[in-house]
């Protein structure tokens, strides 16, 4: 029977030299420039160059991660809910229900030190059992019992944690 319910945050990080596809090369270029273009208002005296250097001499800066964020939400509507770089054992899209953007660093004057995180999240899953670094889900609240249906095997790997934990 279910062990518990949880829920999986997988963090996928971008930056210019691991631009593997279209979608990771669509963020990246979308998140800069929005990134250019929101940055102006926390540097209207022109001194800071960095994402850290904004939020250093201005503190709603921090905003940024929330308004860069912007520019990818059209991309990952056109992912279908499937977490792009995290598949189950049988090479099937794990799927996610929301995600979170978050900027890294970035600079003002040099594109390629443009770095972010996107964390997908998934909804509900029902934990069955656990084997070495292997999980056994399935999709949704199962844990009434009987026949538990759709199940997959999730490897455990660099980048996916588990959020939330109920037994």
């Amino acid at each position: 029977m279910a062990k518990a319910l949880i829920k999986i945050a997988y963090q996928q990080t971008m930056d210019a030299l691991s631009l593997n596809n279209d979608f990771e090369k669509a963020c990246f270029h979308s998140s800069y420039e929005e990134f250019l273009m929101k940055s102006q208002a926390y540097n209207l005296d022109g001194k800071s160059d960095s994402f850290t250097e904004l939020k250093a001499n201005d503190g709603r800066a921090h905003s940024l991660h929330y308004k860069t964020g912007f520019a990818v939400s059209g991309y990952i509507g056109l992912l279908n809910k499937q977490i792009p770089t995290l598949r189950n054992s049988l090479g099937e899209p794990v799927l996610f229900d929301t995600y979170r953007f978050e900027l890294i660093e970035s600079s003002i004057t040099d594109r390629s030190k443009h770095k972010f995180a996107i964390h997908f999240i998934t909804g509900t899953l029902t934990l069955i059992d656990s084997f070495g670094s292997s999980l056994l889900l399935a999709y949704n609240d199962q844990s009434a019992g009987g026949l538990i249906e759709g199940t997959f095997i999730l490897e455990l790997k660099e980048g996916l944690g588990i959020i939330s934990y109920q037994r």
